[in-house]
């Protein structure tokens, strides 16, 4: 506007002025109402845009901060926690400790009936000895009660010269090297987890049709020895038994399988109520898959004769196949086999045995169990089993003394 009235003062300085003045100037665009409407909508869509991502970091800001707060609570209620767990333990310990030194037998017995109870009942296993009958060269037998599965598990211990012996010519497939024999024997082994009853078989039958919908119907055994376990053909399932770990657990599809089977089967052992509590219930119950005999290369790259077994067991723990067997799943295996009619016998030949040797990922194990009926109820006395023990390491943890 400026540059137009200063060209119209110059026309009027020389003498060709029109009288004007322009004091304003109008510019439409010349752009198609199409261009003017997409323009709009850009410039719209850019000003929400920003709008958002501010609106994003406000959120963020107030997350992170509630996310701080929630840890910073944690951390306190975690250090209070580990305080007065150490708190108490040392002051249990303390009491145990004063035992030795109590005269009076009416506060001994006190003590005895109003703490020991408590300590014992916190621990996962508790193991007794009586110095006494610790022989200066042969065998100890050791007590010790496993909490977990609620049983007493007696343990011959070899000693040489005093001192517990473990070097040895005994050897146990998927423990690195040989090392002395200690035999177990699990006592009344039959599981008594919640909701199963105290029974055997949860479902009163030693065959049971396992339905899981999305999968299939599988015949299963579900027994509570050891530890609650489903028992499975490994034909019915897709496989033949002598798989190693990475054919499993490579495998997300069959992870994820065995999962829901073992979900279905806590449901029908009466271990959960709704299908969707399994999750929060991984140690039991275990899934296992049984197999008639065959040969197979163990992952030590130990071949395993037919001949040389009675079945092959594989079995999954914590959602993974377990590169061996859990010992408490071998006293269930040992129990299912000594039963007649139960899928892991049947795969055994079918025969009444108070012991069994199975394949297992790392090589084999033999386990004996012996069962009789009372009642209409089956009833295992006892399951035995070897294992090796050793020190592993030793050391030191040191800790600053202001830490607690």
């Amino acid at each position: 506007m400026q540059g137009i009235n200063k060209r119209l003062a110059q026309l009027t300085a020389s003498g060709l002025g029109v009288g004007i003045e322009v004091t304003r100037v109008d510019v439409q665009s010349s752009l198609p109402s199409p261009a003017v409407n997409a323009f709009n909508a850009v410039l719209t869509a850019s000003q929400q845009a920003d709008k958002a991502v501010a609106n994003a970091r406000t959120d963020a800001e107030k997350l992170t901060q509630t996310a701080n707060q929630q840890a910073d609570r944690l951390v306190q209620v975690a250090h209070a926690q580990a305080s007065e767990r150490l708190a108490n333990a040392q002051a249990q310990t303390a009491t145990v400790a004063s035992l030795a030194q109590v005269k009076d037998p009416g506060l001994l017995l006190r003590l005895y009936r109003e703490r020991l109870p408590k300590i014992l009942g916190q621990a996962g296993s508790v193991t007794t000895v009586d110095p006494a009958r610790v022989p200066h060269n042969g065998v100890a037998v050791v007590r010790i009660w496993q909490a977990n599965i609620g049983k007493t598990i007696i343990a011959h211990v070899p000693i040489t010269d005093g001192a517990v012996q473990e070097t040895g010519d005994f050897e146990l497939d998927g423990v690195t090297f040989p090392a002395a024999e200690v035999q177990l024997e699990f006592m009344d082994p039959a599981a008594e987890e919640e909701g199963g009853g105290g029974s055997m078989f949860p479902t009163g039958n030693l065959i049971d049709d396992l339905e899981v919908p999305g999968i299939g119907t599988f015949k299963a055994t579900l027994i509570n020895a050891g530890i609650p376990t489903i028992f499975i053909n490994a034909e019915d399932l897709g496989y033949t038994g002598t798989e190693l770990q990475g054919a499993i657990n490579g495998d997300p599809k069959a992870l994820a399988m065995f999962e829901t089977v073992r979900a279905h089967g806590a449901l029908r052992m009466g271990l959960i109520k709704h299908l969707d509590e399994a999750a929060q219930r991984q140690h039991t119950p275990k899934v296992a898959f049984v197999a008639k005999p065959a040969d197979y290369v163990a992952s030590s790259g130990k071949a395993i004769k037919a001949g040389d077994i009675d079945l092959l067991v594989r079995a999954l723990s914590m959602g993974k196949l377990h590169h061996a067997m859990m010992g408490t799943a071998a006293v269930a295996i040992g129990t299912a086999a000594a039963i007649s009619g139960t899928l892991v016998n049947l795969a055994a030949g079918g025969v009444e045995r108070n012991a069994v040797r199975f394949g297992h990922p790392s090589g084999t194990l033999r386990v004996g169990a012996e069962a009789t009926q009372v009642n209409g109820e089956w009833v295992v006395k006892k399951a035995i089993m070897s294992r090796s023990a050793r020190v592993l390491m030793e050391g030191f943890v040191r800790v600053p003394g202001d830490a607690f």
